[in-house]
């Protein structure tokens, strides 16, 4: 019986994001649709803020995605529909944030940072030396190796 109610909990979670758009939210041109649909993918839930609109049933994504299907109905264009939104709530709700001025750092650091890093370690292990050397034998210490080898010349003094 805990196993069928785990596996149902499970489908159940599974089933939650197809439930966020309601089908009284939907538009009857399936055009439209699909145009609200790719809008709605590309913005950001203000309350559950890493999930789309189209994927949140919280009741501000409720309103966006209606809000978006006005305008399209309104004959908006997609980017019109996009951009009334980032004038209304700020660059924040575009779950991919624009390539402009004040965004570039978000879109250069990271490679810059890597770039860095990766020349760093180059770097290290080009500075630090291969193997590491050691002092030349003293006398006192060749001659005890060589007794404890028990040939009469010692590999340190080889070649």
């Amino acid at each position: 019986m805990k196993r069928f109610l785990a596996l149902f909990a499970l489908l159940f979670c599974l089933v939650m994001p197809a439930l966020a758009v309601s089908p009284d939210e939907m538009l009857g041109d399936p055009v439209l649709e699909q145009r609200a649909r790719d809008i709605s993918a590309g913005l950001r839930c203000l309350v559950c803020q890493n999930q789309s609109i189209d994927d949140s049933d919280a009741d501000l994504a409720r309103d966006l995605r209606i809000l978006v299907r006005e305008r399209l109905v309104a004959g908006d264009s997609n980017a019109e529909v996009e951009q009334y939104l980032v004038d209304r709530y700020g660059e924040y709700v575009l779950l991919n944030p624009r390539l402009n001025n004040h965004t570039l750092i978000l879109w250069i650091a990271a490679p810059v940072l890597l770039a860095l890093g990766l020349f760093g370690l180059f770097w290290a292990v080009r500075r630090s030396p291969s193997k590491p050397r050691g002092e030349a034998l003293s006398d006192d210490e060749r001659r005890v190796l060589d007794e404890l080898s028990g040939s009469g010349e010692s590999d340190a003094t080889k070649g």
